[in-house]
């Protein structure tokens, strides 16, 4: 692996250009026994998550860190669960979801004879792929369509499977998609039952793992602004190569992508790209 200082990392030593080394060490190790690429995330606040997860465990070293959580599996998926930033919300800028359903889906559906083929990359909790199975249903879609949905979590993972949520997490939900969809048990909100069936979750790594291809439509929203410019080229490309021509790639409001013509697609709609024919 090319191990790289970062100047703005704030993990080099005062007055000198030495990096640290056993930061970098920890992500060689993360590497070699995981697959994890942490050196493919933004490094100054990949390292700040993980100094103070750390810290709270009582480690005074990466080194020490690791082999914690080489031992310990409760500990490990707290790791990924900082490295990844579970944080996520149903129908999250409601007017984006609003042009995907009267505007996308439309166009979709108009020039496609089958069932949608779709996405939900690094889906975390499930509040994204499960916002697509509602849109979808409400437009009559759902039953013909497939819908992945894909994260490095297991812990992620095992909490979409649940479909056991927070009232906060529905704030952005229309009242009546919030009142079909959703029932109270206890002081949190499940999901639909018979919804959760049509969404096929499994884990993956977006930066190491091949991706399916013939997608209509992919969503990816609220990640890429982790990781390195290398990283985001490097899934841009991939997720050009997943999606059918005409196939839209739908990513979050801090992810505008500049020059998305190198990768194939072309801007329509604010935060859609559609892959050129």
């Amino acid at each position: 692996m090319d191990v790289r200082p970062f100047s703005q990392n704030g993990g080099t030593t005062a007055g000198t250009c030495q990096p640290d080394q056993d930061y970098l060490n920890f992500i060689q190790n993360i590497k070699q026994s995981t697959g994890i690429d942490l050196a493919e995330y933004k490094e100054a606040q990949m390292k700040r998550r993980l100094t103070t997860l750390r810290v709270k465990n009582g480690y005074s070293t990466f080194a020490s860190f690791y082999e914690a959580i080489s031992k310990d599996k409760v500990l490990f998926y707290e790791f990924l669960d900082r490295m990844t930033i579970n944080v996520s919300e149903f129908w999250r800028n409601p007017n984006r979801w609003e042009v995907l359903r009267d505007v996308i889906l439309p166009e979709l559906t108009g020039v496609n004879g089958r069932g949608l083929k779709v996405w939900s990359a690094a889906c975390s909790t499930g509040e994204e792929p499960y916002t697509l199975a509602m849109i979808l249903d409400g437009k009559g879609l759902l039953s013909s369509a497939s819908l992945a949905a894909t994260d490095i979590d297991d812990g992620a993972l095992a909490k979409a499977k649940q479909g056991l949520y927070v009232e906060r997490s529905l704030k952005d939900v229309p009242k009546d998609v919030a009142a079909r969809y959703f029932s109270q048990d206890g002081v949190f909100y499940k999901f639909s039952e018979e919804l959760k069936k049509h969404v096929q979750f499994r884990k993956q790594n977006l930066l190491l793992d091949r991706f399916e291809e013939g997608h209509d439509l992919i969503v990816c929203r609220n990640v890429m602004i982790y990781f390195t410019e290398e990283a985001k080229n490097k899934l841009y490309h991939k997720f050009a190569a997943a999606l059918r021509p005409g196939g839209y790639l739908f990513v979050g409001s801090t992810e505008q992508i500049f020059s998305p013509g190198q990768y194939g697609l072309e801007p329509t709609e604010t935060f859609f790209y559609r892959k050129k024919s």
